[in-house]
């Protein structure tokens, strides 16, 4: 009974596992299908980037700073020769061209220095030779006959001796005859000048320095002032081109009514002026009768004159914009430079009209000039020039017909157009004495610019044109760099090479002296720039850096991206869980 009532031992149980048991493998088909959701997004990410990439060309970045650099540290100068020939002997031309030399350095130090660029060189090179007053053909002459044909048979002498006066040379030259007489100094319309009459040597070295210096290399401006400062001498629109256009304004048509020929005599008399500062400027000619135009200023009589008398002061007010409707140009886009010539015709109650100097005397043109604007010429018509007995009052033609201008009339006004337009390319109006050098003369040229000042011109056109360009791509530059995200289209990055192709001949051709070329091709690159600069596809967009576009898809994205996210990291932790489970079952059964 005892070993009936004995217990039996109690067997002991394993442990449970750590994780709850489980019999299967867990299955993928959960992580799987939320993994591929996440790789989605993931893969569609470059996607994204892609669809929101901004095309742009590559621009020579490099080319451009290096086109900076070397402007900066060598600005281009255009070389220039000077040559002075002594119709005797007795010289020596070595010392002649050092002292040359040296009173033409001394005329420049004491004259306003500006820039290196557009100017000659800071050394000149000067020749000197001797020869006898006759060449192959027989006397050259005593120089001092009709100053024309002496310029034209200097000029043909020059080219017999090596073509120096010839089109493609720079060479500027002063003739120097020595003989007793009066002593009389003409500078040509080619590029040289001559001496003529009783001069020492001394003499002679100070007038030819100073005729190489004012003259050749300045232009004739006074004080050594240098055409192109402060871009004074830029009427010209930055593609190059320039519209003239002429205007008839008619103040009271009540009193009178006329009409000009401009086809007939206006662009007869104005294409020699186009055609010469073609390698400057593309220029293109516009013509227009206004009627109903007066002034804004007040005029008053003047007895002793016996004319109605407006001043320097009133010249601010004499452009009427509220009735001067002038800038109807169709040929003026973008950035194309218009030049307004307006021909007055006054009203008959304030008709003859002058204008009065501030030294009192009358003005020569009857006209003046606006900076960059264009230029006025007031015309008086044939019927208001005789006496009246009461000047204050008005005289009427009512009905006359429509007059025109007459032809000589026409012509007088157009060469005050053309003196105008040297005006505002920074020359003088004609080339008058204006300093000690003792100038009997200039020789004008047929197309209103002499060849030395149309050299002028195309050096300064030049390295202006040259210095706008590097800016203008400068800007460009830094502009495209500083956006990252700034479309720049194929046409944008041809017109940059282009452009710098053209500043690098500019440069080559001022470095050998051909001017009208260097103009021209300096005048393409600075246009390309601006076409650059200015492109269309730059201007219409707005452009914003990474981080913006990043704010715009974030709200769009972000919520799922999250949710996908925080599902993924869920999943995976559930299916390592589930396989723990399965991995200690295992274990526990064996």
């Amino acid at each position: 009974m005892a070993d009936a009532h004995q217990e039996s031992p109690i067997k002991e149980e394993p442990p449970p596992p750590p994780y709850p048991s489980r019999a299967t493998k867990p299955g993928l088909k959960r992580l799987l299908l939320t993994l591929t959701i996440l790789l989605s997004f993931i893969a569609g990410f470059p996607f994204l980037l892609k669809s929101t990439e901004i095309y742009r060309s590559p621009l020579p970045h490099w080319s451009i700073e290096s086109l900076s650099r070397s402007l900066k540290s060598n600005p281009p100068f255009l070389p220039c020769r000077f040559h002075a020939v002594f119709f005797s002997s007795g010289h020596r031309p070595d010392e002649l061209a050092a002292s040359i030399a040296a009173a033409m350095k001394k005329r420049r130090s004491a004259a306003v220095e500006a820039a290196v660029c557009g100017k000659c060189g800071a050394e000149f090179n000067v020749t000197v030779t001797t020869m006898a007053a006759t060449d192959d053909d027989g006397e050259i002459g005593s120089l001092d006959g009709d100053d024309e044909a002496v310029d034209e048979m200097l000029e043909s002498l020059l080219k017999r001796r090596g073509g120096e006066g010839g089109g493609g040379g720079r060479v500027y030259t002063v003739f120097v005859m020595e003989r007793e007489g009066m002593r009389k100094v003409v500078v040509g319309k080619h590029r040289h000048a001559w001496i003529v009459g009783r001069v020492t040597e001394s003499e002679a070295v100070e007038m030819i320095g100073g005729i190489f210096v004012e003259y050749f290399i300045n232009g004739g401006k006074e004080g050594g002032e240098v055409i192109g400062e402060n871009g004074e001498f830029m009427p010209v629109g930055a593609d190059g081109r320039v519209v003239l256009s002429f205007s008839l304004l008619n103040a009271d048509p009540s009193d009178w009514v006329y009409d000009w020929d401009f086809q007939k005599t206006g662009e007869i008399m104005m294409a020699p002026v186009v055609e010469a500062l073609a390698p400057v400027a593309n220029i293109t000619l516009e013509s227009q009768v206004l009627y109903h135009t007066p002034k804004s200023s007040l005029s008053y009589w003047d007895e002793k004159l016996r004319s109605y008398v407006f001043s320097i002061r009133d010249l601010p007010f004499f452009a009427n914009s509220n009735e001067w409707h002038l800038d109807t140009s169709i040929a003026a886009a973008g950035r194309t430079r218009v030049l307004q010539f307006v021909v007055y015709v006054p009203s008959a109650k304030e008709c003859p009209l002058l204008l009065q100097l501030p030294n009192g005397e009358i003005s020569m043109t009857n006209g003046y000039i606006s900076p960059t604007w264009g230029g006025v010429v007031v015309w008086n018509p044939p019927e208001c020039l005789g006496p009246t007995q009461d000047p204050l009052a008005g005289r009427r033609n009512t009905g006359t017909p429509r007059k025109t201008i007459p032809s000589m009339e026409l012509q007088k006004v157009f060469q005050v157009f053309v003196g105008q337009l040297r005006q505002l390319f920074g020359l003088k109006s004609s080339n008058v004495q204006t300093t000690g050098l003792g100038i009997s003369n200039f020789v004008a040229s047929e197309n209103g610019f002499t060849e030395w000042e149309l050299d002028v011109l195309f050096r300064h056109h030049a390295c202006s044109n040259l210095d706008s360009c590097v800016t203008t791509l400068g800007s460009l530059s830094r502009l495209v760099q500083s956006l990252p995200r700034m479309i720049v289209m194929d046409e944008i990055g041809k017109q940059v090479k282009l452009s710098l192709e053209a500043a690098s001949l500019a440069q080559n051709n001022a470095s050998q002296g051909i001017y009208d070329a260097s103009a021209v091709s300096s005048r393409k690159a600075r246009a390309l720039a601006e076409d650059a600069f200015f492109h269309p596809s730059i201007m219409s967009i707005s452009y914003s850096s990474f981080e913006h576009y990043f704010a715009i898809y974030m709200p769009f994205f972000a919520p799922v991206s999250l949710h996908v996210l925080l599902a993924a990291a869920k999943e995976l932790k559930r299916y390592k869980q589930e396989r723990a489970k399965y991995l200690a079952s295992r274990t526990c059964m064996q």
